[in-house]
């Protein structure tokens, strides 16, 4: 999990009387997660984060799944998804489960109101762009190669920069974390580990807006999105502490593990949730034993389905598919290099693959939407020419 951080002003001592200049009481807020039991942030705010104006129900969040219930290798074009306004209303899910919804959107302007997830944690890959994600604890810059960390719950907008802009989003309602396996009993990240404390990035300037008048939340709750009003802009906060809060790592800075043979998925591991786990495909080194086969074994997904977004055109075991595709090759199907991609690799000293992958424990659904941008030949590409 990130590490203690804090910003802006504090009182010495939790729970005590903080005022302003004008001798007003901030409003002392605790944000946390699991009962009290989880990690947890205390934020100042000029005004009661409770002066709530209105409410108003928006819509439902529903996803129409797919008629085609066949288990098949698939392939979606990403990059035929039209643009679309908002960043969180208008992404088109591909995939998904109980455990998570992962969907794609190419946003072409900043949202006029805030968000808030209530129901789950969020991890936005930033594949294209970059600009500044607002929040309660601040600014946080992001830009192409990011992964982005919104922990439930925290109020947000992402506030586009010039350029094109191509998120992948990851939405679960279990708490996203590092890989336990990389981290001490106290929670420090171990030497082992592909990246470390210095790596992760904070919200680095805290603006606390004292302005009075009408501010839109959009709230997702329940699958059902309401409207909130409030009375005073909601990034009023004058200082805050803790180890919950948005954050940002690095693709660029995930430092790939090689050996003399192939390393088997794990080792790109990034984050980890309850039922699921994400990895980064980097730039690397490719095994270095001198009858080594870089390219991947056959290999079957017994026990998950694996997903990959090609943040390039450069993945070492494919063809056919380009930056921005996604592939599925779901459980209870053998997979592995097409047709001569094995002996290809055979003499090869590096490899310069740029991916994100997903592997659930529970079998994934496709969504309608999805079937628009399929490339429905791709099961065909492992056929012997």
């Amino acid at each position: 999990m990130p590490f203690y951080q804090q910003r802006g002003q504090l009182p010495a001592k939790r729970h005590t009387a903080f005022r302003g200049s004008d001798g007003s009481l901030y409003a002392e807020h605790l944000m946390g997660t699991l009962g009290f039991d989880g990690p947890a942030s205390l934020l100042y705010h000029i005004r009661r984060p409770t002066q709530i104006l209105k409410t108003c129900p928006v819509a439902p969040v529903t996803i129409e799944k797919e008629a085609d219930y066949s288990v098949r290798m698939r392939h979606f074009c990403t990059s035929q998804v039209e643009p679309a306004s908002s960043i969180t209303l208008d992404r088109t899910p591909f995939l998904f489960n109980d455990d998570v919804v992962v969907s794609l959107v190419r946003p072409t302007e900043t949202d006029q109101f805030f968000f808030r997830n209530g129901q789950a944690d969020q991890v936005h890959y930033i594949s294209q762009g970059a600009g500044t994600l607002e929040t309660e604890f601040g600014e946080l810059s992001y830009r192409e190669g990011d992964y982005v960390v919104i922990p439930r719950g925290i109020l947000h907008r992402f506030r586009l920069g010039d350029g094109e802009h191509t998120i992948l989003n990851f939405e679960t309602p279990s708490y996203v974390r590092f890989p336990s396996r990389y981290l001490t009993r106290e929670g420090q990240l171990m030497e082992h580990a592909p990246f470390c404390e210095r790596d992760i990035r904070a919200p680095e300037k805290l603006v606390a807006h004292d302005e009075a008048g009408e501010f839109k939340i959009v709230l997702k709750q329940s699958n059902t999105l309401t409207a909130i009003t409030l009375d005073h802009h909601p990034c009023d906060v004058i200082g805050w502490d803790g180890c919950y809060y948005p954050w940002a790592l690095s693709i660029h800075d995930f430092e790939p593990v090689t050996g003399s043979l192939h390393q088997p998925p794990p080792v790109h591991q990034t984050f980890q949730a309850d039922q699921f786990v994400l990895c980064s495909f980097t730039p690397r080194m490719l095994d270095y034993h001198p009858q080594a086969i870089p390219a991947p074994y056959n290999h079957s997904n017994v026990m998950s389905d694996e997903v990959i977004y090609y943040a390039n055109e450069k993945f070492i075991s494919r063809r056919g598919a380009g930056f921005g595709s996604l592939t599925l090759h779901p459980a209870g199907l053998p997979h592995g290099p097409q047709p001569g991609k094995a002996e290809e690799s055979i003499g090869g000293k590096r490899t310069e693959e740029l991916a994100v992958m997903i592997d659930t424990f529970r079998p994934l659904q496709v969504s309608a939407a999805a079937r628009d941008v399929e490339d429905s030949t791709y099961g065909q590409s492992w056929i012997e020419p």
